[in-house]
């Protein structure tokens, strides 16, 4: 059974720096895209940013310049490292995983169960 297990999720001044972590547990032989996602109270789940296997990165317009998505295919865990953060960066962030192979099977797609991340003073 693999399961994507996130952290970092925090309180953090506007302006402010945090990462998030997200590892796959379990025999994980390899996974071809991970990435972020987030949702706001009373909003729709919006991508973040996705990276794959090979390095190859895509943020989101708004997070542009802003944040930074990076990956570790030996931990097989993704990060998301994010700064200057605003009010309107507050949400839930859900790590998200596609085609992660294992010895046994293939899994389509996981999502972890969210880290929230606040912003305010």
């Amino acid at each position: 059974q693999v399961q994507l297990v996130e952290s970092g999720g925090s309180l953090v001044q506007p302006g402010g720096s945090l990462i998030l972590s997200c590892a796959a547990s379990g025999r994980v032989f390899s996974i071809n895209t991970m990435g972020w996602y987030r949702q706001a109270p009373g909003k729709e789940r919006e991508l973040v940013a996705i990276i794959t296997s090979d390095g190859s990165a895509n943020l989101a317009d708004s997070m542009k310049g802003r944040f930074t998505i990076s990956r570790d295919n030996a931990k097989n865990t993704v990060y998301l490292q994010m700064n200057s953060l605003k009010p309107e960066d507050t949400a839930v962030y859900y790590c998200n995983a596609r085609e992660i192979r294992t010895l046994l099977r293939t899994y389509l797609e996981l999502w972890g169960q969210g880290t929230l991340v606040t912003v305010s003073s």
